[in-house]
This record gives structure tokens, sequence and C-alpha cells, in this order.
């Protein structure tokens, strides 16, 4: 079985501090967050009232118009990432071998919220009033079939479901059929588009997250003392993935090696990490092993860092699990302070910023993070963020049902 090396050599965001890899690159140095009480339907009703939205988006800037309006918002939030993605690559994809070029995408939600608005037509004028594309729109596979159709690409394809860490999986799955030679290109990625009332509700009725309505730019803040809930967002991000000696023998840019990929679950909750962390250092520890990479050589963790009371402290404890000693050492930042929790596309927008700090030399801020949590008491990174270079870069994303995910990068510089 072919081992070969991936690497990244295209980004395209879809989030709410930037669209594209340099405004997204952009935002994250502004260190400000994006979140505010909610435009797209009014939030009156329930206890926590904001989100982190994608401002001004229209799909006919990356989609034709006719091709955008049978599409719902996740669908199109995907072409548009990818597209974005495909460009910032420098690629061709008619001069390439349409077998040898497949998509992986991850959703949590998928077309849930365009189906909330089609019940309410329903409702109102019967089944003719009803969009005829409704069936494509909930079909789980819409994110990566979408791509396979607008792009005529052929090979390996599949669109996850597996929560909050269905991007980080996406783009896993997209690393390991590149590695051992299914592909040659693959589109890794998540999008989301969950706000509309009954799946912002949803959350809503389990206290998940967090009820600051008076001050929505402090409400997501990962690792605080204070912090209470995470705060829903939508988006997408798209990474190019491709063998590393192709993309070099064509110039493109390399923004980071893809070096390991991990998968556990807690067996143990729906909603409550493993209150041990085992199987989340797990996830990071096969990561690691697996790319024959030792711990201490970790030099930054994008870490979930969801901004609920469990999940930050738990995550915590299963860092300095795989770490022991060097936890005292490694920077870490919880980037949800910026733009919220996109579920399942948070895994893919957080490998960007792995992608784009492993290139650019910086490390972002965990935004919001004030008053350190005694539970949480590694290095986090605050401020104006950190200039530096590290070898390698995990990236953890964790989800609901106990799913457990962690990517390892290279920086192309080493």
């Amino acid at each position: 079985m072919p081992n070969r090396r991936v690497v990244i050599t295209g980004i395209g965001p879809v989030t709410p501090i930037g669209t594209g890899a340099e405004a997204f690159w952009e935002g994250l140095r502004a260190a400000r967050s994006r979140v505010r009480r909610i435009t797209r339907f009014d939030p009156a009703p329930f206890r926590s009232q904001m989100a982190a939205e994608v401002d001004g988006f229209d799909a006919t800037q990356w989609i034709e118009p006719r091709r955008a309006k049978r599409l719902d918002r996740c669908s199109q939030f995907t072409l548009a990432a990818a597209t974005l993605a495909l460009r910032d690559a420098g690629l061709e994809l008619e001069k390439e071998d349409p077998d040898r070029v497949g998509a992986m995408m991850g959703t949590a939600l998928g077309g849930v919220a365009f189906a909330e608005s089609e019940h309410e037509k329903y409702l109102a004028g019967g089944l003719r009033a009803v969009e005829p594309g409704l069936a494509l729109t909930v079909f789980v596979g819409a994110a990566s079939c979408n791509l396979a159709i607008e792009l005529g690409i052929t090979g390996p394809n599949i669109t996850n479901g597996m929560s909050c860490a269905s991007g980080a999986i996406a783009i896993g799955e997209a690393f390991r059929a590149v590695q051992r030679g299914e592909a040659d290109v693959m589109l890794g990625g998540g999008a989301e588009a969950p706000l509309s009332p009954l799946s912002f509700g949803a959350f809503a009725i389990i206290r998940a997250m967090s009820t600051r309505n008076d001050d929505p730019a402090t409400a997501s803040r990962p690792f605080d003392r204070h912090r209470d809930g995470f705060v829903m967002a939508e988006g997408a991000a798209v990474l190019v993935l491709e063998e590393r000696e192709r993309a070099r023998a064509r110039g493109a840019t390399i923004y980071a090696e893809v070096v390991g990929y991990a998968l556990t679950n807690d067996a143990h909750h729906m909603t409550a990490p493993r209150p041990d962390g085992k199987q989340a250092a797990r996830a990071m520890r096969s990561a690691l092993s697996g790319a024959e990479v030792p711990g201490e050589a970790v030099g930054y963790i994008n870490a979930h860092g969801s901004s609920t009371p469990l999940n930050d402290s738990t995550e915590t404890l299963a860092i300095r699990q795989v770490l022991n000693g060097h936890a005292e050492r490694v920077l870490v930042s919880g980037t949800k302070g910026y733009y919220g929790h996109a579920l399942g596309a948070s895994g893919a927008i957080e490998a960007a910023i792995c992608a784009l700090a492993a290139k650019r030399g910086w490390l972002p801020p965990s935004v919001n993070l004030n008053e350190a949590d005694p539970a949480c008491d590694l290095d986090y990174i605050r401020g104006q963020g950190k200039e530096l270079e590290p070898e390698y870069l995990l990236s953890n994303s964790f989800g609901f049902g106990g799913i457990n995910a962690a990517l390892l990068f290279r920086s192309p510089n080493s």
C-alpha cells in the first residue's frame, strides 16, 4: 500500500471573520470577535440570542446564478469554499484526471435549516409551495456530491455527519485517500448553515449555548473561568490536499504537510465528554504515533475549545495526559472566541488556521480569555497572538456522541 506524503496547497474559508484566505487571515490578525445578536431571525424567544453570521454572502460571486438558486445556504457555502480553495491552489481541474480527484465533506446539520423554512411553506401553501429540490438538499451526502457534480470530479466522495468533528474527519479521510494512492488531489472540509429558529432552538433547549446576551462579543470565551456555553455560528472551509511531489512539480504554494490523523469515541454520553479525557487523549496520541512524531515535538495546539464548562477542562486534562511535562510548554489557543462554533465546519476552519499559521509563522490568540479557569491551566495564547514557527501543529475537534478527531500538521519550512 502506498504511503505518500500529503500537503495542503489551497485554502478556502467562508467565515464570519473573512471569506477567502487573505480576508480570513486579516480577521485572525485583528483578534476581534464577530459574535453579535442574531439578524437572520428574531431570537427573542430563546435564552441565547446571539450567533456569528457570515455577512454579505453572495453565492453568485462563485456559482452560476441559476445553479446557486437551486442550492440551500449550506451547499452554497460548500461550493464557494471549494472554488476559493481551488483558486488559491492555482489548480485547473480540467487538466486533471477526474478519476484521481475527489471530495470529502463534513456537516452536522446539512440542509436541516433549509428544510425548516420549506416546512413553513408547506404549512402555509401545501406541497406545491415547497421547493422541488428539498429532498436533494436534506440528503446528507449533498455537500460532497454537489462538489462532484459542479466540478466534474469522479474520485472518492463522502459527506460525514459526525457532529462537531465532521470537518476534521473529512480532512483526515481526504488525507488518507491521497496517502494511500486512491487519489492525487482531494478537497476536504466542512460546511454549516444552522441559523434558523428550530435548529438554533434545539441547542438552546439543552442549555448548551451561552446566555451572555448583553455582551455578545465576549460570549464565546474558551478556557475562561466565566465561560457559560458555546455560541452557534455558520460558515465553511475547504482545503486542497495533494500528493507532495506533484504539488512541488507544478510549483504550488505548500501551506503545511498533513502527517497524522486519528479518530476515537468516548462511548460515554451524547453531549458530555468522558470525564477522564481518556479517548480524547487517545485520538491525539494516535495521530502522533501514526506519524512517528513524539509529543514534545508539538509546538502548538489549536484546541477544540468550545467555551463549554465541561469540554474545555476535559480537553486540558487530555492534553496533559498526552504531553506529560511538555504540556507546560506547548502553546495552545481556542479560536472559537473569534467566530463561534460552526458545528461541522469548525474542524475545517481550524485546520485552515493551522495551515496558515504553519506557513506564516504566527499563532492566533484565545480571544476573550481574560481570567483562566484553574482547571484550564495550560499556556494559552492571549492578546495579539504570537510570532512563532512551530514544526508540528495539532488540531482537536470533538463532537456530540463522544467523537474525538485529531489532525497533525507539519510546517513546510521544517
